[in-house]
Parts: C-alpha cells; sequence; structure tokens
C-alpha cells in the first residue's frame, strides 16, 4: 500500500498532467504543474510528482542551479560521491550550477516538490534499480 496518496491529489498545488515531455528522463510515472511561466522570468517552477518508487536520471544543471521545496510524501536527493537524503515535507534542497544528482519518491510514498530552476538540464544515466533498492536498505 502506497502511503502518501493524498499527494496525487495537489493538495497545495496541483498535480498537472502526466509528465509526457520528460518521461524518458524518469523511471516510473511523475507529473508536472508548471506554476511560473513568464518569458520576463530567467527561472521555470514547477510542482513536480512522483508516484511511488519513481525517481528521474542523474543529472545537472549547466549555467544555473535548482531548488527543491518539499511539499508532500518521502522523498530522496542525493548528489554524485555523496549519501542519499532522505526527503520529507519542509525540507528544501539546492543544487549548484555543475552537480550531479538525482531525486524521487522512496518505493512506497507519492512525493512530490516545487522546482525552481535555472540554467540548462543535462540528463544523464538512469539511477539502477540495484542501486535504488540498496537505498532502501539503509
Amino acid at each position: 500500500m502506497a502511503k502518501h496518496k493524498e499527494v496525487k491529489d495537489g493538495i497545495i498545488f496541483p498535480i498537472g498532467e502526466k509528465n509526457e515531455a520528460f518521461s524518458q528522463y524518469f523511471k516510473g510515472q511523475s507529473y508536472l504543474q508548471t506554476l511560473v511561466s513568464d518569458e520576463n522570468v530567467d527561472v521555470g517552477v514547477g510542482n513536480v510528482t512522483f508516484e511511488p518508487g519513481c525517481r528521474n536520471n542523474w543529472h545537472i544543471h549547466r549555467d544555473g542551479f535548482q531548488l527543491l521545496l518539499v511539499t508532500g510524501g518521502e522523498g530522496y536527493y542525493q548528489e554524485e560521491g555523496k549519501p542519499a537524503q532522505f526527503l520529507k515535507p519542509g525540507d528544501v534542497i539546492v543544487t549548484h550550477d555543475g552537480i550531479k544528482h538525482w531525486h524521487g519518491a522512496t518505493k512506497d510514498s507519492w512525493f512530490s516538490h516545487i522546482a525552481i530552476t535555472a540554467g540548462t538540464p543535462e540528463w544523464l544515466e538512469p539511477v539502477s534499480d540495484e542501486w535504488y533498492s540498496n537505498l532502501e536498505k539503509n
């Protein structure tokens, strides 16, 4: 049974549509609701929601950054060479320019965060099932 199913109801911000535009960079189903889309604002702001077990590929933000404001459920954030961080509502992550990282839901919980992003993402390899499964054991 999945924990935090209320996240899919979009309690704070709408869950949005299935994230088809970026689906090739995710393992599992994610949803995206754009919150700020203004050509005069040089950052993107969106509510990203992950079904249980969903995570994005390793990636890097070039010439920019990413801020994650966790709004629901349980998830992980990991920078290359560092242990994964368990995330819960209220947590804030700052990813600086050029840092390889990934983020997503735990295997049994929905997860959502507001992503504030500047620069260009460089999408890399998926987080393997073996790597992800080992996180759950810790």
